[in-house]
């Protein structure tokens, strides 16, 4: 007695077919999971061997059973094996016609009565179903919402349990399809409470952050304990253009891998923010592990990633993040394999201006010494402050702007000026390969988009000379300012462009000591 059931895998956030094949035969107990399995689909014996006689089936164990997951060279791990091998154990026992089993796509975990559990990956999973043409999906129901986003035309069941996947494979339930309208998750989902009219005072560090987000730039703020910098960078992520439904599938991917999809979500509508602990490791950072998961670059793909306290990070776990900031992606290998997860996120990082975090504050005195400010500052590897494009100093709050009634400008209006910048870049670099804003502009591209005329010229020369700006700094003013020019529709960039970019260039400057 043989039967064959499909299901899937994840490798990245990437899903591959897999076929569990059943023999059953002669009167020896025996019962063997083959197929290169780890530990947690090798214990799920156990769970299949329990849940069948559970949910009412006749099973002994005087059989021979031998489970094959194709392709056996390729490692399979987590629990949603489960529900494929008892389905396939039945269907070679004759409980289900393996007519039926051709239709479906099966995962799922079992729990010991039963009843299925979710899973990791099912998004993944159903975007690869519907590009193999599979006809329908069978699951646990927390999962399937979120596998109705990925295949609008593979048919999603959700189900409960054993029982009620075995009736219905058999004829003895009849159950429609999940039907889900993808517009209306996403527009219900992308409403955030946060918004940056609840900050009072810091009118030039919002404008910093409309140009940051205007132009794809990466940015540190540079303030005082209690300045508010921690408030701004939860703000930052709702002036941003909001999300397409591509980059919510290809963002609800990853979450889906790493296990962090609510049940009633099924989409990540909102940009992702991200904000590691200092303490966090360099696995943990970009991902790794012994089964390779995302890290939390990856986590903020397509979103944004809050460093505070940056000079705290350890060294090493600052320098992992040059490749994934360089790259868009983080690439993890290990002997046996080789994973890519993708890591297009915009960095905001935040750090006191010296040890004590006083310096320049008129409020209170600083203790530190200038070696000790320097020691801080030199924490943060040039390389890396190479790939911020902005830097701008948060003053500590006064009295008067604490105490205001006056409420800011709402996010919104901040994030349709943005959406216009954004939209000037896109159609500005539409036969451009690899650029979809001002900050991923190579140097070759600066002298075709980023021209100045005679006075620009002459201010940025100024600058570099009398501020002593470093090399680097004159690229990344020019495509800051060339985000200022696109964020006042001129299409040349003029002189008061250059100034206000000269401005975000503080930590290049010697202001500290």
């Amino acid at each position: 007695m043989i039967s064959k059931v499909l299901t899937s895998a994840v490798m990245g956030i990437d899903a591959y077919q897999v076929e569990v094949e059943t023999h059953i035969e002669g009167n020896v107990p025996f019962f063997t999971i083959v197929g290169l399995p780890d530990n947690a689909v090798r214990e799920s014996r156990e769970r299949v061997v329990a849940a069948i006689k559970n949910s009412g089936f006749r099973f002994t164990h005087q059989k021979r059973i031998t489970i094959n997951l194709a392709p056996a060279d390729i490692k399979k791990e987590g629990s949603a094996y489960d529900l494929p091998i008892a389905v396939g154990i039945l269907a070679a026992l004759g409980e289900i016609p393996q007519s039926k089993l051709n239709d479906y796509l099966i995962l799922g975990e079992l729990a010991l009565d039963g009843t299925l559990r979710p899973v990791h990956g099912s998004l993944s999973i159903a975007v690869q179903a519907e590009k193999d043409a599979v006809a329908g999906m069978i699951l646990p129901k927390e999962n399937a919402v979120e596998a109705a986003m990925g295949s609008p035309k593979t048919d999603v069941y959700p189900m409960e349990s054993l029982l009620d996947v075995v009736n219905f494979l058999s004829g003895a339930l009849d159950m429609e399809p999940l039907k889900i309208n993808p517009d209306d998750l996403f527009a219900r989902q992308q409403k955030s409470p946060l918004d940056f009219q609840d900050v009072k005072g810091q009118e030039h560090v919002k404008r910093a952050m409309e140009v940051a987000a205007a132009g794809g730039h990466n940015l540190i703020m540079v303030g005082p304990p209690g300045s508010g910098k921690t408030m701004l960078a939860k703000r930052f992520a709702t002036i941003l253009p909001p999300m397409t439904l591509e980059e919510a599938i290809e963002t609800t991917k990853i979450h889906s891998v790493a296990g962090l999809i609510p049940v009633d979500q099924g989409l990540v509508a909102e940009r992702p923010f991200r904000s590691p602990h200092h303490t966090i490791s360099d696995a943990a950072l970009v991902g790794g592990g012994k089964f390779p998961r995302p890290g939390e670059v990856s986590l903020a793909h397509h979103g944004v990633l809050f460093l505070d306290e940056l000079p705290e990070f350890k060294k090493n776990v600052l320098e992992v993040m040059r490749q994934p900031m360089e790259d868009a992606k983080v690439t993890i290998s290990r002997a046996a394999l080789s994973l890519t997860y993708p890591a297009n996120f915009m960095l905001v990082a935040a750090m006191n201006p010296c040890p004590c975090g006083y310096f320049g504050d008129p409020n209170h005195a600083c203790s530190c010494s200038a070696p000790q400010i320097q020691r801080y500052r030199a924490r943060i590897s040039g390389p890396l402050l190479d790939r911020i494009d902005i830097h701008v100093e948060v003053p500590a709050v006064n009295f008067k702007e604490l105490s205001s009634e006056r409420k800011g400008e709402p996010s919104e209006k901040i994030r349709q000026r943005v959406q216009q910048a954004r939209n000037i870049q896109v159609e500005r670099f539409k036969r451009v390969r690899n650029v979809y804003c001002n900050a991923d502009m190579l140097p070759r591209h600066l002298a075709k988009y980023c021209h100045l005329n005679t006075e620009s010229k002459d201010l940025l020369s100024t600058a570099i000379n009398k501020l002593g700006l470093s090399a680097r700094a004159y690229d990344r003013i020019l495509k800051v300012a060339r985000t200022i020019a696109d964020l006042a529709q001129s299409e040349t960039i003029e002189s008061p462009h250059i100034s206000e970019a000269i401005q975000y260039r503080s930590l290049d400057r010697d202001l500290w000591i």
